[in-house]
């Protein structure tokens, strides 16, 4: 655990590594007592700082949500982050990449809340009964740490890696199509990249919703009507370049595209 002053310059050092676009080392490089608890607060105390300054939540992400990636990391759940007004992107504006440091992206079954969901009690079924929709997604996710070089806390502390976000125009209700069988297909620049399913989420991405809910409670933040969930990507992160077009499609859910300049 770590004492208030360092989890202050932490958040400080993160803070500023954002701003300027300019990567720290990896703070548990030098601060081996660096433990989960500590990262959660000092993502936590920046996304109050950003909120102070006029910022607004739009929903949430989650993280290592594959057995792969989890076991890579040397955790046994997932992590998350904030999704914030102004890192929504948009099909039809390129994003620039100037904005990000080391941007890549990663394809996923997006849910649109349409009602809160319960805290530490959330189900499955609470999930479903509170979603209004199924969305195509590409999360962008970037690290203020040096190329990536990362640990469990340091990418917790870093809101989770989170950057930006797109989502398209079809809508799906959860009542017609099933969650854990949605094929999807990533291309980038007309090229196939990678295939992947959606129970590459913890088996079903409502599992990883249900997760998230109980967990985020734990730090006092709730999941609102509204709110954008990213539950985890269906398949592996790729880098993205100025000049590159992904195309993320869904069968039975439609398509998304992200441009960068």
């Amino acid at each position: 655990m770590l004492n208030p002053e360092v989890r202050d310059a932490i958040a400080a050092d993160l803070a500023e590594a954002e701003r300027t676009r300019v990567a720290i080392a990896p703070p548990t490089d030098t601060h081996p007592d660096f433990d989960v608890v500590d990262a959660y607060e000092i993502q936590l105390m920046n996304i109050r700082s950003r909120l102070a300054d006029g910022a607004k939540v739009v929903g949430h992400k989650v993280g290592l949500s594959s057995e792969a990636m989890q076991k890579m990391m040397g955790v046994h759940e997932p992590d998350y982050g904030h999704l914030l007004a102004d890192m929504e992107l948009f099909e039809d504006v390129a994003a620039s990449a100037s904005k990000f440091l080391f941007p890549r992206v990663e394809v996923e079954v997006g849910f649109i809340l349409a009602a809160d969901l319960p805290g530490e009690d959330c189900t499955e079924d609470d999930v479903l009964a509170a979603t209004a929709a199924y969305v195509p997604s590409i999360e962008v996710v970037d690290s203020r740490i040096t190329n990536w070089q990362i640990k469990i806390c340091d990418t917790i502390a870093d809101n989770a890696s989170s950057a930006g976000f797109v989502i398209g125009k079809q809508r799906v209700s959860p009542k017609d199509i099933d969650i854990k069988s949605i094929d999807a297909v990533l291309t980038c620049n007309g090229e196939k990249l990678a295939e992947g399913r959606s129970d590459a989420v913890l088996g079903n991405p409502v599992t990883s919703v249900a997760w998230l809910a109980r967990k985020v409670a734990s730090f006092g933040v709730r999941l609102r009507a509204g709110d954008v969930v990213l539950p985890g990507s269906c398949t592996r992160a790729f880098d993205a370049h100025p000049g590159d077009e992904f195309i993320a499609e869904f069968a039975g859910l439609g398509s998304v595209r992200l441009a960068f300049e």
